[in-house]
């Protein structure tokens, strides 16, 4: 009798787990989102449904609180769009969605509603007040071994190849928390880690092929969002970076488009002007405007069209189910002038009218202040376009930092560019909420771009971690990775992330002396930063930059931070007279890396090719 009720409850069990049935003429392979929560802003909800002839039947459930308000078919019958309205009274549950032909039910879905997590709605997102820690997963650790290749999925591990997948992981992400934490990082942001089914190439992540699923060769769903809690405990928040402009070939939206147009160019690859300034020059004819927005990125990468009111519905509310399901503090959004910027606008609006104080970013590399400002929120523009976008990667700023640090002293060259971008600030709806970085996951490593020079390297660090804005560092760079200009060699392992490994940098075992000193003093430099209110909340006031030497300050309240970057190849004396308006009565201050006290009523030294931080008392 024991054996008997244990075969029955388990047998009960195995049907309650499967989420549809079917019979043989009808299916369903996706409904998406998959489940939803209650207490959302929005009170609308589209299920996108694909299956088998899904069209020919007609969706029914009886569920209080949440009715069917339309149904929607397209050319292809193996979608069906079903318009949902959530009403207050609402309440999470489970409840049966039957897709009947002539009153019989022929294919069926559980679908849940949840409960939303307390405070949710009023997250807060990365800020000012973080330095954020941008991992390539792929190339960062690897924690699961099992996971290096997977069956059904096309492209298999192989270490050995530069541009091929090398096994790093979410876990080995997890199991070095304490080392992201210890170096003073409060925010990680991942390159994409969503399914990326390609044939080749597809470690970086930026091919989607499944909107809803974590690539099995990261891990999967629960273990992204054991991730988030496990990083959320040491202070530290998870960023998503998001594609809406297009996904991989190997979509499953590929083999079985919900109609013709959902991809731009009729789903045949044109190929993007890629020219930034096309969606602002006044001189330009219609098509080559266009062209910039509706062609493909490459060939791999098809196009989406967001303005099909299904397919825009869709990209918000993936959106929104991530930030809700792996409780996130931001998004990257990728490639963002690419995307129609109408829907961008409907986007940015909708994430912010669910989420107040949540922090998205979006990429524009442009070296352009004019071009990056025209997105964030507040800016000034030239026409009536809206914009809800908080953030904004500062790309006039990397650019600035790298060629003033290399550049010859002058009155016109040199660190007067990083000056002069930041003079550009007016532009801007909020410069304090840019992401300031000195390099990332497309360009040379920093310490290279520098010629692998130590102090122009720590002067970088130090700049990019005290003037306005959010810090960006790219993994690596706190032991002053090297690398040349490809992106399988810039993107390399971590020392340390692999079984094996001879050097490990989350250890210090065989870092050489050059390693040791960039991971001391950026590790020193940052946690330094997490407790200074001038640098994290503070004003910025600069002053121009004279005989090769940019002064600055951070100041809130009571906290006075003074940052002093000497370019020269020589020594140079300032007198800290000229700053009066600034240090009004202050006497002292004392330098944050070596805490050496400073009289500032005498002229002060500052050795050639480098920056000093002082906190004024």
């Amino acid at each position: 009798m024991i054996k008997f009720y244990k075969l029955h409850w388990c047998c009960i069990l195995i049907i309650l787990l499967q989420p549809l049935r079917s019979t043989e003429n009808y299916s369903i392979e996706h409904l998406e989102p998959p489940f939803w929560w209650t207490g959302m802003a929005e009170n609308k909800l589209q299920l996108m449904v694909h299956g088998k002839n899904i069209s020919d039947l007609e969706p029914e459930f009886f569920y209080p609180g949440i009715e069917i308000t339309q149904v929607n078919r397209l050319s292809n019958p193996n979608y069906l769009f079903i318009d949902l309205f959530l009403s207050e009274e609402a309440m999470p549950g489970e409840f049966e969605i039957a897709f009947n032909k002539q009153g019989r039910s022929q294919v069926q879905y559980n679908y849940r509603l949840i409960d939303r997590e307390s405070g949710s709605a009023d997250r807060q997102g990365f800020s000012s007040e973080d330095v954020i820690y941008l991992i390539t997963p792929d190339r960062f650790a690897n924690g699961d071994l099992s996971n290096d290749n997977v069956s059904t999925l096309k492209e298999s591990s192989d270490r050995s190849n530069n541009h091929g997948r090398h096994g790093g992981d979410l876990q080995g992400i997890i199991d070095h928390l304490d080392y992201i934490e210890n170096m003073g990082f409060t925010q990680i942001w991942l390159n994409p880690v969503l399914e990326n089914d390609q044939h080749n190439y597809s470690y970086h992540g930026y091919s989607t092929t499944d909107y809803y699923n974590i690539d099995a060769r990261f891990g999967n769903n629960n273990l992204y969002k054991i991730l988030s809690k496990e990083a959320k405990k040491r202070g530290i928040g998870l960023v998503m970076d998001l594609i809406l402009n297009h996904i991989g070939s190997e979509h499953w939206w590929m083999k079985d488009l919900p109609a013709i147009d959902w991809i731009n160019n009729d789903g045949k690859f044109v190929r993007s002007n890629h020219i930034h300034e096309s969606v602002h020059d006044p001189h330009l004819t219609e098509s080559q405007r266009d062209l910039f927005t509706s062609g493909w990125f490459v060939k791999t990468m098809p196009d989406l069209n967001q303005n099909y009111m299904f397919l825009a519905n869709y990209l918000i509310q993936n959106s929104i189910w991530w930030i809700e399901y792996a409780d996130l503090s931001g998004f990257r959004i990728d490639t963002y002038p690419y995307i129609d910027k109408d829907f961008l606008s409907i986007w940015s609006k909708r994430i912010a009218k669910e989420y107040p104080r949540f922090n998205f970013v979006g990429e524009e590399w442009s070296n352009n202040p004019t071009m990056v400002a025209y997105w964030q929120k507040g800016s000034y523009r030239y026409d009536n376009y809206e914009s809800y976008i908080p953030s904004m990667m500062d790309f006039p700023f990397q650019e600035a930092l790298v060629n003033g640090l290399l550049g010859k002293e002058d009155w016109n060259s040199g660190i007067v560019d990083i000056f002069r971008v930041i003079s550009n600030d007016f532009q801007y709806g909020d410069p304090y909420n840019l992401v300031v970085f000195a390099g990332n996951h497309d360009m040379k490593r920093i310490y290279s771009q520098l010629n692998e020079q130590m102090d122009l390297y720590k002067m970088a660090m130090i700049i990019i971690s005290t003037v306005r804005g959010i810090p960006q560092i790219y993994y690596g760079t706190e032991i002053a990775m090297s690398s040349i200009d490809d992106h399988g060699a810039l993107r390399k392992d971590f020392p340390g992330g692999w079984p094996g490994d001879k050097v490990n940098a989350f250890t210090g075992k065989s870092l050489n002396n050059k390693e040791l000193e960039a991971q001391d003093f950026l590790r020193k430099l940052l946690n330094w930063r997490k407790e200074n209110t001038a640098v994290t909340l503070g004003k910025m006031i600069h002053y121009p930059v004279d005989n090769g030497i940019y002064v600055y300050f951070r100041n809130y309240n009571e906290s006075l931070v003074m940052v002093i970057i000497n370019n020269n190849k020589r020594s140079k004396t300032i007198d800290p007279d000229r700053f009066y308006e600034v240090l009004a009565e202050k006497k002292h201050g004392i330098s944050i890396l070596d805490d050496k006290i400073y009289d500032l009523t005498r002229k002060i030294n500052i050795p050639s090719k480098s920056a000093l931080i002082l906190e004024i008392n």
